[in-house]
Formats: C-alpha cells, structure tokens, sequence
C-alpha cells in the first residue's frame, strides 16, 4: 500500500497546485490515502472551514501546528471536521483532536497523530514524547498503520521522535520548516522517516513569502506584512509504501514538483 504525504500547504495557490497535482500523484504512485499539513494554508497563516472545503476533495486527513488558531473563528469550526486534526500536545481544554482513526476501502484502519515539538516553539505545548505515548495506548492493537506528523523547528527533536517511534509507527513525517530535506529513510525497525516533507508553496520565495518583504524585515528589524508568494509553485512531499498486515514501511520516496501552471 502506498499513501501521499504532502508538505505544508501555503496560502491559496498551495491549494491550487494541490487540487491540480494530487490526483496526478496518486495515479502515479498508486497512491489509496492522502495526509496534508494546512496550517498554512489560509494567506499563510492558520486555516478555515473555506480552505477545508477547498481541498475536501483531494485531502483523507487534514494536520496542522503552531499556526492553528490564527484564522478567526477556527477553534468554532474544527469541531465540524472529524478528519481534522490539531496538536495532540495542546491542553485537552482547546477544541479539536490530536489524533484520529479513518477506514480507508483499500487501506483498511488508518490512524494519524499530529504532535508539536517543544524546542524553539510555543512553550503551551506540553511535552510530545510523553504525548504520543498516551495515544498510542488508546489506538487498538488492531490499526497497524500509524502516520504521524511531527511538527517543529528542530530537527534533533524530529529525529528523536523518529528513533522513538521506530518500530511502532509506520511513518514519522517532519514539518514546519518548509525546507524538504534528503534524508528519507527507513529506520532499523521499520519506520519510514523524513526531518521535514518540504511545503506546496513558491520555489522563488521564503518558505512561502515574498522575498523583498521577508528581505526587509531582516534588514530593518520592523515588523511589516509578510505576502505569500503566489507564483511558481512547488508541491513537496512523500510516498510512503507499507505492508498492509504489519504496519510496516517498506520504502518512502520524497517528491517535488513544479505547478506549472504557476510557473
């Protein structure tokens, strides 16, 4: 069984390139599943019930991070959403769910975690390791694949995560930080892993926003508006492949490609 990861998605043309590309990519790969990062893909900034709608269609399960709250009226919305999932590492008082069982026709019982790392993000989360240690004991022994998003700036919190979770889960996937790294791998004991899947945003841009407008918050220190880049897009991401009777990972295949129509 194959199933498509795909990078942070940013702002309107990030969902764009998705409606175009993911159904090329399942073809392609033999893809049954798909999981998005869309924590950013609402102007760059959060995600809403309008841009949910706008990908129901291509997406199985929706993770997010940091990022989750930014859009107005959210923490209202993502009750209506059972395949929506924010960090399970937030107060269990704030909406929503960390995890979340789909039954997929061809893959059976998919489960998928969304966690936040600690280093370098906000200090409300609380600690991920001990986190997704409690999930894992609630998922019932029959679900054998086990996705999880690990969302953070780290990458040897990433890392950690994936030897952590070696072996009990069939794929650790990192974002956050925009930038595909080229260390996909499968771990000793059978876990697919990548630091971080990359973003479905511009290829000419700074992890998603206008070069001059990031260029002059960096020279001058002011705060100013940060536009997403809407042209050229990049869509990243990765095929995980995975025994269906084990939960395994088998090979994972991290992809990046240009919409063209963007381009």
């Amino acid at each position: 069984m194959n199933i498509l990861f795909i990078g942070d998605v940013v702002g309107k043309s990030g969902r764009k390139a998705c409606k175009d590309l993911i159904p090329e990519l399942r073809q392609k790969y033999s893809c049954s599943f798909v999981i998005a990062n869309v924590e950013n893909a609402a102007n760059g900034a959060g995600v809403n019930a309008k841009c949910l709608d706008d990908l129901k269609d291509v997406v199985n399960v929706f993770t997010l991070g940091d990022h989750v709250w930014d859009q107005k009226n959210f923490n209202n919305e993502i009750a209506a959403y059972k395949n929506v999932i924010r960090p399970a590492n937030f107060s269990n008082r704030q909406p929503g769910n960390g995890y979340c069982i789909v039954r997929n026709p061809a893959c059976g019982e998919i489960a998928v975690i969304n966690l936040l790392g600690k280093v370098f993000m906000r200090d409300s989360a609380y600690c991920p390791f001990e986190k997704v240690d409690e999930i894992l004991a609630k998922i019932p022994k029959t679900v054998k694949t086990i996705f999880v998003d690990m969302h953070c700036e780290a990458t040897s919190e990433k890392v950690g995560m994936g030897y952590y979770l070696d072996g009990r889960v069939t794929a650790v996937l990192g974002t956050h930080t925009h930038v595909q790294t080229a260390d996909a791998k499968i771990l000793p004991k059978g876990t697919a892993y990548i630091t971080d899947a990359g973003m479905v945003g511009a290829d000419f841009s700074v992890l998603g926003r206008t070069v001059e407008s990031v260029l002059s918050k960096f020279e001058t220190g002011m705060p100013c508006r940060l536009p997403v880049e809407e042209h050229g897009i990049r869509l990243d991401g990765a095929v995980v492949s995975f025994n269906l009777s084990d939960g395994k990972a088998t090979a994972i295949k991290n992809i990046s490609i240009m919409h063209n129509e963007n381009y």
